[in-house]
């Protein structure tokens, strides 16, 4: 049962990200890259400075808050473990795919979180809230959609990502002596570490301490590690790159020429450069699968843009600073990509060749912060596609009964199987993907008529302020009336 379950997963996975996937995500990436004029590029400075602008309510979200939400989610175990797999499956090519997926996806994360700005609606407490399914409604007058789009934005969240984030970390301590000693427990049929048992246990009992209420300390704490540890991670990799720097001339030809590699690339397309740079690229930055715009919606801003071009930084962060991070550490030390290692371990054996077993621990530790705050961000997200499901707050009983259901799925996800845990979160993810890339495609013309209002304003000087009424929407959204 288990076998063929997992070779069903391993077929579908593989038909959507060789036949349908990545037709649609650069096709759309690249439809607003020319539709916008490269906003992603020429706009990028924008972004910059609109990213540390005050809103206006004492207690209202601040378009930096909503871009830390959102990049706590995006930056995870993805950006370590996901990119070491990409390279260890398909090769130091996988890394330019993941920046062309960046590139080409900024467009459409601007796109998604102006939509979602727009079509935000107006909560009981004087903020805002939304997200695809909100503007799947009110554009397109579809609620059954909707509502689709948010059951599969929980599946993914609360079951493939939290599954495989939970995964990746207790994976990252099989390159300790421990975890082997302590052998193996047999459940029924299947065979299972005693490690992984214990660790998916305890990560397990954690999260349940959190979303039961009872971890604030720990959740404030933690919010505060991430970004030091981010930066801290970038520092490392730089400081790799440093002490390697003859060897990077080498690792940029590999990285452009098996990028091309036509041979390599048609003569087994699931396992080539271009698929699993699409698919960890996708992974790691979510650009067009509709999970940002859930913390796009909450902030407070005078124009809609604004938080575009925010969530279009997020991307970049993501994906062409960290996990450019995580490349350059794995392929400038000389570590054989092809030896049998992937994941976690591989960067771990990267970084003990420069920092002895300093290395290992200082990846384990990441891993944990990240794997830590993804799991609870990841949860925030499922919370609004709940309230909208049922077109109200989710009453407390209900709350409880998702709590346990996600706390239960950590624990499993924990002693999974490799390539069936990284291929539940990529069938998942890609599901949001083909719901929400053909929404913004259909209503794209109203997020660059967005855009086009505030170059208009930012042209004569002004801080732009949106009235839905300059792009004909007047009546239509809960706020810019």
């Amino acid at each position: 049962m288990y076998e063929a379950f997992s070779g069903l997963i391993d077929t579908v996975s593989s038909y959507m990200y060789s036949y349908i996937l990545i037709v649609l995500l650069l096709g759309v990436g690249l439809w607003f890259t020319l539709r916008s004029k490269f906003v992603q590029l020429r706009m990028l400075p924008e972004s910059i400075r609109v990213v540390s602008e005050k809103p206006k309510g004492e207690n209202a979200i601040s378009a930096f808050q909503a871009l830390m939400v959102s990049t706590a989610s995006r930056v995870g175990t993805g950006n370590i473990v996901g990119v070491a797999s990409a390279i260890a499956a398909g090769g130091c090519g996988a890394v330019f795919w993941m920046w062309i997926i960046a590139l080409v996806g900024g467009a459409s994360a601007f796109v998604e979180s102006t939509l979602a700005q727009i079509y935000k609606k107006r909560d009981p407490e004087g903020g805002s809230y939304g997200g695809p399914s909100y503007y799947i409604q009110a554009a397109l007058m579809n609620r059954a959609l909707g509502v689709l789009f948010a059951v599969a934005l929980i599946a993914t969240y609360a079951g493939g990502f939290n599954m495989l984030c939970s995964f990746n970390l207790i994976n990252s301590f099989t390159s300790y002596g421990f975890y082997a000693a302590a052998g193996t427990v047999a459940l029924g049929s299947q065979e299972f570490s005693t490690a992984a048992l214990i660790g998916g246990g305890l990560l397990a009992l954690l999260v349940a301490f959190c979303v039961f209420g009872g971890g604030r300390r720990i959740v404030r704490v933690t919010s505060v590690l991430v970004p030091i540890m981010g930066v801290l991670y970038i520092l490392m990799a730089l400081l790799v790159m440093a002490l390697n720097i003859g060897a990077l001339p080498g690792v940029m030809a590999r990285i452009f020429s098996e990028a091309f590699d036509a041979k390599a690339i048609f003569g087994g397309f699931a396992g080539s450069a271009v698929m699993q740079g699409v698919k960890r690229g996708l992974y790691s930055n979510e650009a067009g699968i509709g999970s940002a715009p859930n913390a796009a919606a909450a902030a407070e801003v005078s124009h809609p843009v604004k938080q575009g071009l925010v969530q279009m930084l997020s991307v970049f962060i993501d994906t062409l600073l960290i996990c450019s991070a995580t490349a350059m550490m794995t392929l400038c030390t000389g570590v054989d990509i092809k030896g049998g290692l992937e994941g976690a371990p591989l960067v771990q054996a990267s970084l003990a060749t420069v920092f002895g077993q300093f290395g290992p621990y200082f990846v384990t530790f990441a891993l944990l912060l990240f794997a830590f705050t993804t799991l609870l961000g990841n949860l925030f997200y499922c919370e609004g596609c709940m309230n909208y499901i049922v077109g109200r707050k989710v009453g407390r009983t209900g709350r409880i009964l998702f709590n346990v259901i996600a706390v239960a799925l950590v624990f499993a996800g924990a002693l999974l199987e490799v390539n069936l845990v990284w291929n539940i979160a990529d069938v998942l993810m890609g599901v949001m993907a083909l719901i929400n890339l053909p929404v913004i495609v259909i209503l794209g013309g109203t997020a660059i008529r967005a855009l086009e209002d505030y170059l208009s304003q930012r042209s004569d000087g002004r801080d732009p302020v949106f009235k839905a009424s300059s792009i004909g929407l007047r009546g239509r959204t809960d706020f810019w009336n």
